[in-house]
């Protein structure tokens, strides 16, 4: 038999020149191939290759980096046992990383395993390649290139798992946030979730992360403010009633206007404890007469003119209000 003769007449060949050359038994023997040949074709100075149980590299080499990855949810979508429809899985880990073009990520041909992300229930050991990572519930997958990929939150857990050394911990984390690949506060939930944030040198990059964030997100809403022409407001002061309690800080102030700028959705410090009484605060504004516009990293990143849009309007509105409560604006 010679390895270039078709198998069947349905011959087994990549759907398109750029489709990682990949197939599992199963689909194998949809395209014809029986047990037989393809052992033939896998035997030493064959055209084919396994590169996991169960799954079949179609030609000779070593595979891609896509291969790879291909090969890795091909194996995690298997069943033990008789083939069944695939589960859920997704690329997570440093594989992840690179696919979502992280520029410390190793490329993906020199990785020497692919973590895949998985049910906590999946009956399925790792594999060569394969390292499975278990979790009890699976995030939303984004799709790079035609491939499940955990969202950066998670893929960065389950990288900063294995690391130890804290200035690599916090160089992927401020990567994250410089780069634009997340806000700070989902990294930080997604840290806790894993239990990772007990970790003295995880605690000291998110110190740093939170810091990183927070000039980014400030720069952001200085040049907001610049690029639309927005009355220039006081930065980052506290809110007090003469004489009396602390109203707390806001990011923006305009008190011309009695208006108030809050960013909200910041990661919370790893050692903060119970609930925060910020919803409380702003109510209390509110009934003094304070006009509070709530607004996020994202949305500064993403909306800015939509953002500026809405500060405009508040600003306008200020003289159909009724006059607001005398309080003093003090430094943050």
């Amino acid at each position: 038999m010679n390895y270039d003769t078709p198998l069947s007449a349905r011959p087994v060949r990549p759907r398109s020149e750029q489709r990682p050359q990949v197939m599992t038994l199963r689909q194998l023997r949809e395209h014809g191939a029986t047990a037989a040949e393809v052992a033939d074709r896998i035997r030493p100075g064959g055209s084919w290759q396994q590169l996991l149980p169960g799954v079949y590299l179609l030609h000779p080499g070593a595979p891609t980096g896509e291969e790879r990855v291909h090969a890795a949810l091909l194996y995690a979508a298997r069943a033990p046992g008789p083939e069944e429809p695939g589960q859920e899985a997704m690329i997570t880990g440093p594989a992840a990383l690179a696919l979502h073009g992280f520029s410390s990520a190793a490329p993906l041909r020199t990785l020497d395993r692919v973590d895949v992300l998985v049910p906590r229930g999946r009956r399925l050991r790792s594999a060569g390649l394969v390292q499975l990572v278990r979790t009890q519930a699976l995030p939303e997958p984004v799709e790079i290139g035609g491939v499940p990929v955990a969202p950066a939150p998670r893929a960065l857990a389950d990288v900063v798992a294995r690391l130890t050394d804290a200035s690599a911990v916090r160089c992927l984390l401020t990567e994250a946030v410089r780069g634009g690949h997340c806000e700070p506060a989902p990294v930080v939930r997604e840290l806790s979730r894993c239990r990772l944030l007990s970790r003295p040198h995880v605690v000291d990059a998110v110190d740093t992360l939170l810091a990183e964030g927070r000039a980014l997100t400030e720069g952001r809403l200085y040049e907001m403010v610049r690029t639309h022409a927005l009355p220039d407001p006081l930065w980052n002061v506290d809110l007090r009633l003469p004489g009396g309690p602390h109203l707390g800080g806001v990011d923006a102030y305009w008190p011309d206007h009695n208006v108030a700028l809050e960013i909200d959705g910041g990661a919370p410090h790893p050692d903060d404890q119970g609930v925060s009484d910020s919803a409380r605060r702003r109510e209390y504004l509110e009934r003094l007469g304070i006009t509070v516009v709530h607004t996020t990293p994202a949305r500064l990143r993403e909306s800015t003119a939509q953002q500026a849009a809405v500060i405009r309007t508040a600003l306008t509105a200020a003289g159909d209000r009724d006059p607001a409560a005398y309080v003093v604006v003090l430094p943050r």
